[in-house]
Order: C-alpha cells, then structure tokens, then sequence
C-alpha cells in the first residue's frame, strides 16, 4: 500500500525551487549591475552575476531535489 504524501510538501518543494532558480539569478543582476556601476564595466559583471546565480541557482535546485528524494 503507497503511503499518500501531504499535498503541502509538494507545494512547498515546489515555491522553493522556484525561489531558487529566480532568485540566484536575480541576486547576481543585482549584484553585477552594482559592481558595473561603482567599476564602469557595464555589462561585464552583470553577465558574470547573472551566470553566477543561474549555477548557483541549479545547484541548490538539484541539493534540495536529492534531499527531498533521499539520494546521495
């Protein structure tokens, strides 16, 4: 018999991996285009920031994916 999973965790896995592959890129915008302003190298850091979040962003997606699956 399969046990049912509360339809909250799925919600919950769900925001937080959205919050995650929107947020680190956003952050790393934010972040370049500050650097950017005080370096004037616009747009160099801002590519790097938002290349930046999207790994880091990646990254924490597939932690928080194999943490939730139970795989190492």
């Amino acid at each position: 018999m399969k046990r049912q999973k509360n339809p909250f965790q799925a919600m919950a896995l769900t925001s937080a991996i959205v919050s995650q592959l929107a947020g680190g890129p956003l952050a790393g915008a934010f972040l370049g285009k500050f650097i950017d302003e005080q370096l004037a190298t616009q747009p160099l850091f801002l590519i790097i920031g938002i290349l930046l979040g999207v790994g880091a962003g990646t990254y924490g997606t597939i932690r928080l994916v194999r943490q939730y699956t139970g795989e190492q």
